[in-house]
């Protein structure tokens, strides 16, 4: 009895396996029978859900990732979702990102792109400004025509920085300066006064931006040798510093140098001499002039070592000398100083003279102490 139940069980047992109603030659258990003849079996009959063909189960495998009416998104990454069919008519006619060659300079680009490049390809051609009867000029020619072409533009003459104000079209500048030939040279003349003027005042403000005013003058002579020379082949030849001034609004002086002597020191010693100049403020400063000079020739390299750094002299200035006191528009031509400064044996003794030069300091003391 138990037998013959357990031969009627096995013939509906859901875990029991049965052929495919198909012939797919498949044998499967018969709970899943519904699921393998609706989604696995290669025999079953089904439809794309796009085209909505029929096909048997292994041929909608094989159709389904080419079927022409599935939607997809453009390989071009334009965002567009096409039907597969439609695909290569996009990519040539509708997409974004399609390659477009820009009909004026002939360079791609893609074709949402192409109209931006178009408002500044150099080759787009552009009407003139001047709305003259040129034809279409590429826009990378547009300046060269209006400079050297156009015959509607207006354009000043040749003189008009020197003050001409004629302007108009090209084809009268000619005659224009033709006509004014006489005019435009008064104009030039004009105008190189005043740059004669502006030249004389930019050396003015230059000049006063280099114009020593700390009271102190540092004068370094070059060529020593050749001017020594000189000076002994030539009398009274004096060499002469930059001027300088005690302050800005101060006392103008000037020091000079005899290489070969002067005086008492002629051919033996070098002589050197300080002078009132002129100065712009001369009215508003006390006289005569009364603050100590110091004269100082270095001995080069000896400074900062312990030796004894230079020779220098010092005076204060006699009230009753007539060389400070208020210069007139003719200084006096030698000023005061030392004509026996120092000896040329002493100079070449010692190291006051290197890589042919010497350096000879000129200070101003306002408090008339002499300070060596």
């Amino acid at each position: 009895m138990n037998r013959f139940v357990s031969y009627a069980h096995l013939n509906a047992c859901k875990h029991d396996t049965a052929p495919c109603p198909n012939k797919c030659g498949s044998q499967i258990p018969r709970v899943m029978m519904t699921d393998h003849l609706t989604f696995t079996c290669n025999q079953r009959r089904a439809n794309c859900e796009y085209c909505k063909t029929e096909f048997s189960g292994q041929g909608l495998e094989d159709h389904t990732g080419t079927c022409n009416q599935e939607p997809i998104y453009c390989e071009a990454k334009c965002g567009a979702r096409i039907l597969r069919g439609r695909m290569s008519v996009h990519r040539v006619k509708d997409c974004a990102k399609r390659l477009r060659r820009c009909p004026h300079c002939s360079r791609e680009f893609s074709a949402d792109t192409l109209a931006a490049h178009g408002a500044t390809c150099s080759r787009s051609p552009l009407p003139c400004p001047q709305r003259c009867d040129t034809g279409p000029i590429p826009r990378s020619d547009i300046e060269t025509h209006l400079r050297d072409e156009c015959k509607a533009l207006a354009i000043p003459c040749t003189f008009k920085e020197a003050g001409c104000r004629f302007k108009g079209p090209r084809n009268l500048l000619e005659s224009h300066l033709e006509a004014n030939t006489a005019a435009h040279l008064s104009l030039m003349v004009s105008l190189a006064g005043r740059q004669g003027q502006q030249i004389q005042m930019l050396k003015g403000a230059v000049a006063k931006l280099s114009t020593n005013y700390t009271g102190t003058l540092l004068w370094k002579v070059t060529d020593w040798a050749s001017k020594m020379v000189e000076a002994k082949t030539k009398d009274g030849l004096e060499l002469v510093s930059p001027p300088f001034y005690t302050s800005q609004y101060g006392y103008k002086l000037q020091a000079s140098m005899f290489l070969n002597g002067n005086g008492p020191g002629e051919g033996t010693h070098v002589s050197v001499y300080i002078k009132v100049l002129p100065g712009d403020y001369d009215a508003l400063l006390k006289w005569p002039f009364s603050h100590s000079i110091t004269f100082t020739l270095f001995e080069q390299g000896t400074m900062n070592s312990g030796g004894q750094g230079g020779v220098a002299e010092s005076f204060v200035p006699d009230p009753s000398w007539t060389n400070f006191q208020r210069p007139s528009h003719e200084p006096d031509s030698l000023g005061f100083g030392f004509p026996k400064f120092i000896s040329h044996e002493m100079l070449t003794r010692r190291s006051f003279i290197k890589d042919d030069t010497v350096f000879l300091r000129v200070k101003v003391d306002p408090s008339k102490i002499v300070a060596v």
